[in-house]
């Protein structure tokens, strides 16, 4: 009976995403008029009643904890990031706070400042141009269906997925980004995720479990694998491999909405370029920090604050210390984050 029910959850996901297989799966707009008889919005726990989300967009993303938006970031907007980003990587900017990050296989002796080394830069709230990203009136439209009117830009990337060394160090375990998170509630919290270019399986694409939103946070840790793995790449430790995947092949400008609870991952890049994509996470300003000593996420607390100690000096702080000095509002007022 759950298989059923399983077979008969996916054959309506991949019918609402273009009918593909669940190995090709290429991310479909959804914005197709349905008429409002029978709505009843007592039924929506994870979007606001607005005028923007089609019923069908509210109960796809109801279901399956992710909504696709094609094409809704400029090619414009998305040539300023990146030669935002190489300049960063050429050190000819470094905004406060910032921190870069290499793939674990790249020696410290083979390190030269280049796109060619730089995997991924994150907190990126002090670069007036990355930042611009999370202010973009056509982003924010939609995370505020998900957020209400006060919104926080809480954690910020730009993510350059390398080549494949041949380890698969490339690859990024199946996580939930609620484990890296210490305010609640997980429903008033969004990532908008931003393809900068083609992304499909052969170079990493996103790969999501549909539902699993709906589901616990599990315990994290760093995965056991052979070629290493990078800093901070935990990964859930128990979960159940019969899901259904699904990989979401995607343009250039395509986002992404999905629930910090969703399980999702990424697979490692196959191909000879790197593939780009910029992220931020939203959450209501509403929202509170909670404690998380003696939860699962102690231990993404304590390594967050030895980086801070190791990376920026930041020394007799809290983990909300931490969360408050990358997050800023960028719609509405600032109220407790």
């Amino acid at each position: 009976m759950d298989e059923d029910r399983a077979s008969a959850r996916l054959r309506v996901l991949l019918r609402h995403l273009g009918g593909r297989s669940a190995g090709a799966v290429i991310a479909h707009h959804t914005s197709g008029t349905v008429s409002p008889a029978g709505f009843h919005p007592q039924q929506f726990q994870y979007t606001r009643d607005n005028n923007i989300l089609s019923l069908e967009q509210r109960k796809f993303y109801e279901e399956n904890g992710f909504l696709v938006i094609k094409n809704l970031v400029s090619d414009a907007d998305i040539q300023y990031f990146r030669d935002e980003f190489e300049r960063i990587c050429r050190m000819e900017v470094k905004p406060l706070g910032l921190m870069v990050m290499r793939d674990v296989t790249i020696a410290k002796s083979e390190y030269v400042p280049s796109e060619k080394v730089i995997t991924k830069v994150q907190d990126f709230q002090e670069d007036k141009e990355l930042f611009r990203y999370c202010t973009l009136p056509e982003i924010l439209k939609y995370v505020e269906c998900f957020t209400g009117p006060n919104i926080m830009a809480m954690h910020t990337m730009l993510i350059n997925k390398p080549p494949d060394s041949g380890k698969k160090t490339s690859r990024h375990p199946l996580h939930q980004d609620l484990h890296y998170f210490p305010f609640r509630p997980s429903n008033s919290i969004v990532c908008a995720w931003t393809a900068m270019e083609h992304i499909d399986r052969d170079n990493g694409c996103l790969v999501v479990l549909p539902g699993t939103h709906r589901g616990p946070l599990k315990t994290h840790d760093y995965p056991q694998w052979e070629g290493g793995v990078n800093i901070m790449f935990h990964g859930i430790q128990d979960y159940d491999k019969n899901n259904d995947r699904v990989h979401l092949l995607m343009e250039k400008g395509d986002t992404v909405f999905f629930h910090p609870l969703l399980i999702h991952g990424s697979g490692r890049n196959k191909s000879q370029g790197f593939r780009k994509a910029i992220s931020c996470h939203f959450a209501d300003a509403n929202c509170h920090y909670i404690d998380v000593k003696g939860t699962s996420q102690e231990n993404i607390g304590e390594e967050v604050l030895e980086i801070a100690s190791k990376i920026h000096g930041v020394k007799d702080v809290s983990l909300k210390d931490v969360w408050r000095f990358r997050a800023r509002v960028v719609k509405g007022e600032r109220i407790n984050l």
